[in-house]
């Protein structure tokens, strides 16, 4: 099938579930879909399994969701994100966001390439260290796509917003460069050389940030000589698609480039290179860019059931790297709020609603399937896939809840402390 027909399909299907999850089930945009996919894909199956093939299996086979997610969304994913996100929030939880972004991500790498290497060994399938440390780095980074709506309803305070948010974007880029550095490992690459490991981390996360300011005062220098929203949206567009591309071939961080880019457009650019009437046109095109392709992407999550291999040992293992990635987040961020207590006041109750709110999502999904060929590599992929289904299902229905609970604590200590 041609790519026309492929994003025709995933375009539709998104608009008609869209509709459905609207009118009748009235859940989050993200998690509505995500589910309706799934059901229709269990749907699918159950029709394969009576004998009438309805050739949905191999379209799905024939969709790159590594290249389409890392290639063709994330890049407008981040920048859509990171336009909206205000810098002096961030600077003002600069040492939170800091510390979990590569602390946390890392620490939670370590964790749970351990206690799955001990997972698998108590089973009796002993795995190589090297790849549960793959499986750790891949599922590490969180996707705030799901949650912050949910947030922003249930009335969390706006530092823990921006926390999850600002984490979010940097804990992509900081997590996908952990994960390039393992994978060279892994598969015989890159020899296990600390100096060479750091200089590569620190190329790719700095390299990163000087090129997304680069290219960011770039796109602001012309972005002041223009009043015409078109040319202007033109601009950010050529800044996403054309740095990302940069990116790639300089071996430096694309996500790091496009969200440095994206804040420095999204504050510095909004307040003193555009008009009112851009800003409101410029906001509205990310704000749909960023609605379609959040709607293609959970869709896609949702049918990816189709190509997932699954069995009861799958099932068994999913169930408990659910435990541990769950706990690994947990240990992850502690210590560094642990740090930042000595400094300053945490919020009551964030470490739980951090831990919770962490929800893995498509980008956990195309790492694992851009896994080559190896022993592991089916297990890998489906205990991924089990997570992220958990993560954006019952996390994302829940977090909203437990945020209102530990606020009503909150407040319930304040008034017996008075």
């Amino acid at each position: 099938m041609n790519i026309f027909n492929t994003i025709a399909i995933i375009i539709t299907l998104s608009a008609l579930f869209s509709f459905i999850n609207y009118r009748y089930i009235k859940l989050p945009s993200v998690i509505g879909l995500m589910l309706i996919s799934l059901l229709v894909s269990l749907g699918i199956i159950g029709i394969n399994l009576l004998g009438f093939d309805l050739k949905v299996t191999a379209l799905m086979r024939e969709i790159d969701f590594n290249q389409t997610l890392m290639v063709g969304m994330l890049s407008y994913l981040l920048f859509a994100g990171a336009l909206h996100v205000d810098i002096d929030d961030l600077l003002e939880n600069r040492l939170e966001i800091g510390l979990f972004a590569t602390v946390g991500v890392i620490l939670s790498t370590i964790i749970v390439a351990y206690l799955t290497y001990f997972t698998f060994l108590a089973i009796g399938q002993p795995i190589q260290i090297i790849y549960c440390f793959l499986f750790g780095a891949l599922i590490s980074p969180t996707d705030p796509i799901a949650v912050l709506g949910i947030l922003k309803k249930a009335g969390a305070p706006k530092s823990l917003e921006i926390k999850i948010a600002g984490e979010s974007l940097f804990n992509d880029g900081i997590g996908m460069v952990v994960f390039l550095v393992i994978f060279d490992i892994a598969f015989g690459q890159t020899a296990i050389d600390p100096i060479q490991i750091s200089l590569m981390f620190a190329g790719e996360v700095f390299g990163g940030v000087l090129l997304g300011l680069f290219l960011g005062y770039i796109s602001y220098l012309a972005l002041k000589q223009v009043d015409q929203y078109q040319v202007e949206i033109l601009i950010t567009l050529a800044l996403v698609t054309g740095g990302y591309a940069l990116a790639l071939v300089l071996h430096v961080s694309g996500p790091i480039v496009v969200v440095i880019a994206g804040l420095l457009i999204g504050n510095q650019g909004r307040q003193f290179a555009m008009t009112h009437k851009t800003r409101q046109h410029l906001d509205s095109f990310w704000d749909l860019i960023d609605e379609i392709l959040n709607s293609a992407l959970f869709v896609l999550i949702g049918f990816e059931l189709l190509v997932v291999s699954f069995s009861a040992n799958y099932l068994f293992l999913g169930i408990i790297a659910i435990l541990i990635v769950v706990l690994a987040r947990f240990i992850a961020l502690a210590i560094p709020i642990s740090i930042i207590g000595l400094f300053k006041p945490v919020t009551p109750g964030a470490l739980k609603v951090l831990t919770w709110g962490g929800l893995r999502g498509g980008i956990s999904i195309a790492l694992a399937l851009s896994l080559p060929k190896f022993e592991f590599r089916d297990e890998i992929i489906t205990i991924t896939y089990i997570i992220v289904v958990f993560s954006i299902v019952v996390q994302g229905l829940t977090i909203g809840k437990l945020v209102k609970a530990t606020a009503q604590f909150r407040r319930k200590k304040r008034r017996n402390y008075r």
